[in-house]
């Protein structure tokens, strides 16, 4: 059986299988395994975020990508707009590891590192990206949340996905006490995006 892939060092044997998805009409190979989330296929969520995201393709926009997984949504919005300043980031090392594999095989260049959420980032960012882990727990999520309040410059954002009617309603309003605001991006097939800022 899997390790539950928050965590930081997973001890289930490491199988790996590749996977390709289009995203904004853009083909893509990724690396997944064992103990990493979504390894079977690129979940409807995670996309739903990377393609409706607000993102300003210039430099010194900075980009993180909390809870990277393989890191399939900074590795395509580097894609997409090549000029951005991406840091991907998971408490778990060998999603850590494949995330920078992945981005070799995509031909990008990012920042991958472990963090237990915003453990080794000191670093405020424009926009802060998070597919809620939500089988890691309301208080897990709940603290991404919170702690993403002080690591976004003035007027960043901070973008989520979840499902609406298993938890996202419930974060929904945690955005609207840390942030005083929170309005929807997109939804489809019970996910919504919500988008906050730092005001």
């Amino acid at each position: 059986m899997d390790d539950h892939y928050f965590t930081k060092k997973p001890v289930s044997k490491l199988k790996v299988r590749e996977i390709t998805a289009i995203i904004n009409k853009k083909e893509f190979s990724f690396t997944t395994a064992s103990g990493v989330f979504g390894k079977e296929k690129a979940d409807k969520g995670t996309i739903l975020l990377i393609e409706n995201c607000i993102i300003e393709d210039k430099e010194d926009f900075s980009i993180l990508d909390l809870g990277c997984g393989y890191g399939i949504i900074g590795i395509c919005l580097k894609k997409n707009y090549p000029l951005t300043d991406i840091t991907c980031s998971d408490i778990n090392e060998r999603a850590v590891n494949i995330t920078q594999k992945n981005a070799i095989k995509n031909k990008v260049e990012i920042k991958a590192l472990q963090s237990d959420i915003f453990e080794n980032i000191d670093e405020k960012f424009d926009t802060i990206l998070i597919n809620l882990p939500q089988n890691a727990g309301k208080k897990i999520c709940f603290k991404m949340i919170e702690e993403s309040f002080n690591h976004l410059k003035e007027k960043g954002s901070l973008q989520i996905v979840s499902r609406h009617q298993k938890g996202g309603k419930m974060y929904e309003k945690k955005m609207i006490e840390i942030f005083n605001n929170s309005r929807y991006l997109a939804k489809s097939g019970g996910y919504r995006i919500y988008f906050c800022q730092k005001n």
